[in-house]
């Protein structure tokens, strides 16, 4: 595989969803009413007469165009593609102010649920070092500094003699003088002698690709712009292959080769191209099969895959087609002991795994099961090595590792499963690049468990335990219990849920509920630990995942049924969660909280418009909230991706149910929660004038005076900031937030 993903903590094809708890309103602190007065067209883009007023957006009525109507947008003209409108950038800073106002008064406690966070992080940290062509490689952090620096160590005979240190990048250097600073993917070259390197200094991951010979720590002057996260060397170690974004859609739609001597430098346009995508609603994908014998092009929209491959060793690499797309087919390959091993949902709704023989990619009558669908139990995703094959499922609403033998006439009876020992738990791949190794490299996890990285032997079934990650500040994962239920659905559905709290927290329906949630993409939002959720928990927090209809914990059908014409599922599953957490006495129904983010958020807004009174308070990440006028516009960056994900609001069916749910387009004259609403200026998944018009017409309709905020970060994207600590002051003011309206201990 591409050794482009060498610094990634996950080889395997997921979407990891990180969350951190952060939300909510105050019994301690009532805020002051704030009823907008009346603007006219020609107001300026905000009135802040004094603090705690909140900034007032003008209203410009426009009209958004569509086959099945119009609408009017009278907050559109907060879209600054430049990001460089005067008028927008007063009004989003003067939303900042206005933030900085009624958040004052949490100051102290922010600094608080910040210093608990960092307190608990082990600030000389390093990853667990794993081989690859002769190297242990690694990443580590210095007491007190913001970013990792990447290294590695030469293997030696003799495991208790260490060689020397060899830097690879210290990004605190390369960050200076950056607001925003992010590495992405580090790829080797197969000699080890070359590396090349993804940074972003925007946050908007259009990345430049730089390249650094080894040898002599000599930076060349290749500088290649405006490219995905994602690089790929071919065997003569001397050619790489990159994706070119488009620059207005932000979609990779051409694959090219770099050579390191061509005298071309800069211009990606005299760089030969090598693939080219035509279906805008396809993302494109490089990576090196495990053997390191292919190079892989996987193209993939919602529904659909296709593969191309070229011979890695080839003097002239020519990629050639594995299967061509089409709809409903989704299929992953690698290599192994010279055939090819898929991963398909071809006659297999929650996947299987097939063997293909070579040169006969195309014909399925040759495809041969190695792992058969199973109803209960969805294939996420696996990883080959000369001797085994290794699943990641989901199976009862949890991931899983399965392993198995590659030995002749090995069947599900000969599998190895790898145990847990906690009700609600996450098992996933690690970073396995050696194709021969007789270990299996995996990660443990559960909502109180902190990330525990395992070797498991083959030969003997024995697992060693190479690092649990340390929590300081006293943290004792004894004091806390972690549950799984099943709450019921309005439909009948259970709904799985996993929950975690104190040990001394009563189960007597007194304690604030922060639930969180994503439900979207087919993403599983697994039970991991989380630095941030003690400072809710010691509070008395109840903190819990509703794995809604939407993911893919249930498998395929879990998926389907919350996508498309079936997305209200989601909403009102995170609903009946809440609903049945305080039934059953887990928390107050008066102190309910929500969290989602992007997708999540678009699901944060709809439980505000759907039920209201049911949460106390509400944090919205870069949400997703005007759906309908963002999947009208094909020039807004991934758009296009995602007709079969939301729907295409072209077609009439779809257009009316969008509309029936867009966050923005249901806000009413009735009381809201207090939300915390945040966003990044220079965020390319979700823009930022979505939350931005969301708050202004949220104050504009609503009856009530709960606290609104939007806090707007001038210098980041979809992630938020860059750097390991600053990232946790912006999860404790939210964190704060949520405390000070809960009116829990400070």
């Amino acid at each position: 595989m591409a050794f482009a993903y060498a610094f990634t903590t996950r080889a395997a094809a997921r979407s990891v969803m990180v969350f951190f708890a952060l939300f909510c309103l105050s019994a301690c602190h009532t805020p002051m009413k704030q009823t907008p007065p009346a603007v006219a067209d020609a107001a300026p883009a905000y009135q802040q007469e004094k603090v705690p007023q909140p900034p007032v957006a003008a209203k410009k009525p426009h009209q958004v165009p569509s086959p099945n109507g119009s609408r009017i947008d009278e907050y559109y003209w907060l879209r600054d593609d430049k990001r460089q409108d005067s008028e927008m950038l007063a009004y989003v800073k003067a939303e900042n102010a206005y933030a900085d106002a009624m958040l004052a008064h949490i100051k102290p406690l922010q600094e608080k649920v910040y210093q608990e966070i960092v307190g608990r992080l082990q600030q000389d940290d390093s990853s667990v070092p794993y081989l690859m062509n002769g190297y242990w490689y690694y990443k580590r952090f210095e007491t007190g500094k913001e970013y990792p620096i990447f290294a590695r160590r030469k293997q030696t005979a003799d495991p208790a003699n260490t060689a020397p240190e060899e830097i690879l990048l210290n990004v605190n250097e390369m960050a200076r003088n950056h607001d925003f600073f992010d590495v992405g993917e580090i790829a080797i070259s197969p000699d080890s002698m070359l590396m090349a390197w993804a940074e972003d200094t925007v946050g908007r991951r259009q990345y430049v690709v730089k390249v650094m010979d080894l040898a002599r720590h000599a930076i060349h002057p290749i500088e290649i712009s405006n490219v995905e996260n994602n690089i790929v060397w071919a065997g003569d170690n001397k050619t790489f292959f990159y994706i070119e974004k488009d620059p207005e859609t932000l979609l990779g739609f051409r694959v090219r080769s770099h050579h390191i001597d061509s005298p071309n430098h800069k211009d990606l346009s005299k760089d030969p191209v090598v693939w080219t995508q035509e279906d805008e609603s396809f993302y494109s994908q490089l990576y090196r099969t495990k053997d390191e014998n292919y190079i892989v092009i996987h193209t993939q929209s919602t529904v659909s895959t296709e593969v191309w491959y070229a011979d890695a060793h080839a003097k002239k690499l020519e990629f050639k087609l594995f299967l061509a797309r089409e709809r409903d087919h989704e299929y992953q390959v690698e290599h192994a002991n010279g055939q090819w091993i898929v991963r398909t949902n071809w006659q297999a709704k929650n996947f299987r795994i097939v063997g293909v023989p070579k040169g006969a990619e195309g014909d399925r009558t040759k495809w041969q099961d190695i792992v058969a669908h199973r109803e209960d139990a969805f294939v996420d995703a696996y990883d080959v090595s000369r001797r085994f094959l290794t699943l990641e499922e989901h199976s009862g609403g949890l991931r899983k590792l399965r392993l198995r033998p590659w030995t002749a006439g090995a069947a599900a009876d000969k599998d190895i499963f790898v145990t847990a020992d906690e009700p609600s738990y996450t098992m996933a791949l690690d970073v396995n690049r050696e194709f021969d190794s007789e270990k299996l490299r995996y990660t443990y996890t559960s909502l109180v468990t902190p990330r525990t990285t395992y070797d498991y032997e083959f030969s003997t079934g024995k697992r060693e335990l190479l690092k649990r990650e340390p929590v300081l500040g006293g943290y004792d994962p004894s004091n806390y219990r972690t549950e799984f239920g099943w709450a019921t659905a309005r439909d009948g559905v259970k709904v799985p849920v996993s929950i975690v709290y104190h040990k001394d927290t009563p189960r007597n329906g007194t304690a604030p509920l922060l639930q969180i949630g994503y439900g979207s993409y087919g993403s599983t939002y697994d039970p991991e630990f989380s630095y941030l959720n003690p400072s809710l928990l010691d509070r008395g927090f109840v903190v819990a995942i509703a794995h809604i209809r939407g993911g893919q914990e249930m498998g395929r059908a879990w998926y389907e049924n919350g996508k498309l014409l079936n997305k209200k599922n989601s909403f009102t599953d995170f609903i009946d969660v809440t609903r049945w957490l305080a039934a059953n006495k887990y928390s107050d129904p008066k102190r309910a909280f929500a969290l989602g983010r992007s997708a999540g958020g678009l699901l944060m807004g709809a439980i505000a418009n759907l039920a209201p009174q049911d949460y106390r308070g509400i944090v919205a990440g870069v949400p997703f909230v005007d759906v309908v006028t963002t999947m009208l516009d094909e020039s807004i960056p991934l758009t296009t991706n995602e007709f079969d994900e939301w729907g295409n609001p072209k077609q009439k069916l779809f257009y009316d149910y969008m509309l029936s749910y867009s966050p923005y387009d249901n806000l009413g004259a009735h009381d809201y929660p207090a939300m915390f609403v945040h966003s990044g200026l220079w965020d390319s998944q979700v823009q930022y004038f979505e939350p931005t018009k969301y708050v202004a017409r949220l104050r504009a309709r609503r009856t009530g005076d709960s606290l609104i905020v939007l806090r707007t970060n001038m210098e980041a994207g979809h992630g938020g900031k860059s750097g390991r600590y600053e990232r946790y002051r912006e999860y404790a003011e939210q964190y704060a937030f949520i405390i000070d309206q809960a009116g829990a201990t400070p």
